[in-house]
């Protein structure tokens, strides 16, 4: 009997690793993202730096297209650091200073579009995000949007 209970528990628990293995960001996830985007801008003929960091605000992976300066990869990161850590894109964050006292001092704050939450394919689990800079601000959000999407995640929190 116990080793049936030990047996068990251990298949218990081997599906409870591989389902919180699934709902992380995976590095093969974040090189999908970074195609996505990469095909995306070179298809509209623009050129990107793409960053992609975990929910924890870590970095996973990154590409700075040619033609891009070092400074335009450093934005493209900490525009995905902003939304690793507090969840709401960039293109929010303006509106968030306006509605929070204090937001405008926090750290990580970025006003500026391009910084994107990514959610599990359903939309229920926050992931991590990609921060994409180098062109205007609505084509580096359209971009990261595009390479989430090609990766088969969701951009967006599921309503339901």
């Amino acid at each position: 009997m116990r080793i049936l209970a030990a047996l068990l528990a251990a298949t218990l628990a081997t599906g409870a690793a591989a389902q919180a293995q699934s709902m992380r960001l995976t590095t093969a996830s974040a090189q999908e993202i970074i195609a996505g985007c990469a095909a995306h801008s070179t298809a509209k003929g623009q050129s990107h730096a793409i960053a992609v960091y975990d929910g924890g605000a870590g970095p996973v992976a990154f590409l700075r297209m040619e033609g891009n300066s070092a400074g335009v990869g450093q934005f493209a990161m900490e525009k995905a650091r902003a939304v690793a850590l507090w969840g709401f894109p960039t293109s929010r964050m303006e509106q968030a200073i306006k509605e929070t006292p204090g937001f405008k001092d926090a750290p990580g704050v970025v006003t500026v579009a391009g910084g994107v939450p990514i959610f599990s394919a359903d939309g229920k689990t926050f992931l991590g995000a990609v921060g994409v800079s180098g062109e205007a601000a609505a084509d580096d959000e359209a971009c990261a949007i595009a390479g989430i999407e090609k990766a088969g995640l969701a951009a967006a929190r599921s309503r339901s």
